[in-house]
C-alpha cells in the first residue's frame, strides 16, 4: 500500500535497466519480479514521497547473485542505486547509479 502512494496509480519509471512498478499489494515490481524485502524510510516528514528512500532484496537470475537496490527520492528527483552483493569482501564492488524516468 505504501509503495502506490510513491507511484502514481498504474505508473511506472524506468531506471537504467529496471523498470519499476507498484502492484496491487503495495510491492514493487522490479522488472516483473517482487523483490524479497522492501523497506521504506521517509528523509524529511512521514508520508513525504517526494523525499523516500525505498530498499529492496531480490536474487538476480541474469547474474545467479542478490542484488541490493535503494531508490531514493530527494526533492521529487528519483534515482537508483544497485549493488551486486558480495560473498565474500575481497571481490570487486558492482555499483551502479541510474538517473529514473517516468513511463508513459
Amino acid at each position: 500500500m505504501l509503495i502506490l502512494c510513491s507511484f502514481a496509480a498504474n505508473a511506472a519509471l524506468q531506471c537504467g535497466d529496471f523498470y519499476l512498478k507498484a502492484d496491487s499489494t503495495g510491492m514493487t515490481r522490479i522488472n516483473g519480479q517482487e523483490p524479497e524485502t522492501q523497506k521504506i524510510t521517509f528523509l524529511k516528514a512521514a508520508q513525504d514521497y517526494d523525499n523516500v528512500k525505498i530498499q529492496w532484496m531480490l536474487p538476480s537470475k541474469e547474474i545467479g547473485r542478490w542484488v541490493g537496490m535503494d531508490y531514493v527520492r530527494r526533492n521529487g528527483k528519483p534515482i537508483l542505486n544497485v549493488e551486486v552483493i558480495r560473498k565474500n569482501m575481497d571481490e570487486p564492488r558492482q555499483f551502479w547509479t541510474y538517473d529514473c524516468q517516468k513511463v508513459k
